[in-house]
């Protein structure tokens, strides 16, 4: 079940993935061994629906610490020093032209382990963030999204 696939982050992006596992080995795990305490509490397991949601509980949790563990033992930091501001890579601000809804967007290009569409935070495997890599300030780039063609006009990039 181990990946080896790289997992490519921002700095944010590996403090937010080390303090949600730090919350599940410490406070989450608590919290459902308790649940599980009151549970067996109940008596007769078999039509115990208690126990059988937080032992649900417990496996997810214990199958997000083993994901994250994965994913921190083939981790890659994007440094931000390093991001280009030549062209558009992975760890990029662009700030682009829509050009059917007549306004300007800022995307931040990241890893997907750490996509946020609703922040901005856009894949470079994505639509968008596939299209925009590589390009350059000036660039003019349609996107195959699934909504359709959307025509992007590269404004600005930065770090």
């Amino acid at each position: 079940m181990a990946s080896s696939k790289q997992v490519i982050l921002t700095s944010d992006g590996l403090t937010k993935l080390e303090t949600e596992l730090e919350e599940l080995k410490t406070v989450k795990r608590r919290e459902c061994a308790e649940k599980i305490k009151v549970a067996l509490s109940f008596g007769d397991l078999s039509e115990n629906s208690e126990y059988d949601e937080a032992k649900n509980e417990q496996a997810q949790i214990e199958s997000r610490i083993v994901q994250i563990e994965a994913m921190l033992k083939n981790v890659k930091i994007i440094d931000s020093d390093e991001v280009s501001t030549d062209v558009v890579t992975l760890g990029s601000k662009v700030k682009v032209f829509d050009v059917d809804f007549d306004e300007e967007v800022v995307y931040n290009i990241v890893g997907s382990t750490e996509a946020d569409p609703k922040n901005f935070k856009i894949s470079d495997e994505s639509p968008v963030g596939t299209a925009l890599i590589g390009k350059k300030v000036g660039d003019e780039v349609d996107v195959d999204a699934p909504s359709g063609i959307i025509k992007l006009k590269i404004l600005e990039i930065s770090r």
